[in-house]
């Protein structure tokens, strides 16, 4: 994903407010690490450039990506280049897997999360995140998005039970992600002029997200499921 570059100079609490996906999503980590046990084994599916590694310290972390999603990065500190369809590990190793704005980027959806699910153990916990309405990003490599009715039918058919799916805002906050976009697709002078016309309704947008209780229009969305046993029932919902 990327973000909007002015948002990078703005102070922590306002880079918060406009950059409400990735602040979601980190703190769905910080929830989602700290109820693991210490010690549990933790497979980042898509882990790139380990950028979520620091929620896991005191688990086993392990990373695999393919490493090709963005030729600026750097995937030398993986644990492992493999693909997703096939995952190099034995069933039932993990106890948790992270698939974080991953899931668009493989060519096999269903086969991926059936991967992840062969190699959690019964009852283990995964956390998945995916774009809905978001730019192509990581080209060629964009193959799909996902609503929250094909994220819970996909994980369902893959083994997962009790799957929630959270959409990640409304259609204010969507709206001002866009035009925080804007002044990026123009030359320097248009750019500032931009820039000065949405500055105020990026800020202000958001606060009437409130009224949109449906969230037809979102960013994206947070998905929480766990590798069904032999007695779990699936209570889905969205």
């Amino acid at each position: 994903m990327n973000s909007p570059s002015p948002a990078r100079w703005l102070p922590a609490p306002l880079r918060r407010f406009i950059l409400h996906f990735e602040s979601a999503i980190e703190d769905e980590l910080i929830r989602f690490s700290g109820a693991l046990p210490q010690h549990a084994r933790v497979l980042d599916a898509g882990a790139g450039e380990g950028q979520y590694a620091h929620h896991f310290t005191r688990h086993r972390y392990t990373g695999i990506d393919l490493g090709i999603g963005d030729a600026a990065w750097n995937y030398a500190g993986l644990d492992c280049v493999g693909n997703l369809e096939q995952l190099p590990f034995p069933d039932g190793q993990f106890d948790a897997c992270l698939n974080i704005v991953t899931l668009e980027h493989v060519m096999d959806p269903p086969r991926v999360l059936k991967e992840l699910g062969r190699v959690l153990k019964p009852g283990g916990e995964l956390l998945l995140v995916a774009p809905h309405e978001w730019e192509e990003h990581q080209t060629p490599h964009d193959y799909w998005r996902f609503t929250r009715y094909g994220l819970r039918l996909l994980l369902q058919r893959a083994g997962f039970a009790h799957v929630e799916v959270e959409p990640v805002g409304g259609f204010f906050r969507l709206l001002a992600r866009r035009l925080a976009h804007a002044p990026r697709m123009l030359p320097a002078p248009l750019a500032l002029l931009m820039l000065l016309a949405v500055v105020v309704p990026v800020f202000v947008l958001p606060l009437l997200d409130a009224f949109d209780r449906r969230r037809n229009f979102t960013l994206g969305f947070i998905c929480r499921a766990r590798k069904a046993g032999p007695h779990a029932s699936d209570t889905a919902a969205a």
